[in-house]
């Protein structure tokens, strides 16, 4: 599972993040504010994290559900 945490009061509203979101998990409120469409369609690739210049979006991924079968890392 992926969390994603918008901080509205950082945000500036420049869009980079919903520019560079490969799934468009991430769409611009009525505020201009980026948004969560659907969680479950985000990857965690972490692309909006890293463009945001505000430091504004933090994604978390739940290393715990990796795998059922065995090894969670290499």
């Amino acid at each position: 599972m992926t969390r994603v945490d918008i901080y509205r009061g950082w945000c500036k509203k420049c869009g980079i993040c919903i520019a560079f979101c490969p799934k468009e998990t991430l769409v611009a409120d009525k505020d201009s504010v980026p948004t969560i469409t659907d969680l479950e369609s985000c990857t965690g690739c972490r692309l909006c994290e890293m463009r945001c210049p505000d430091f504004a979006i933090v994604v978390t991924k739940d290393e715990k559900q990796k795998t059922k079968s065995g090894s969670a890392a290499g």
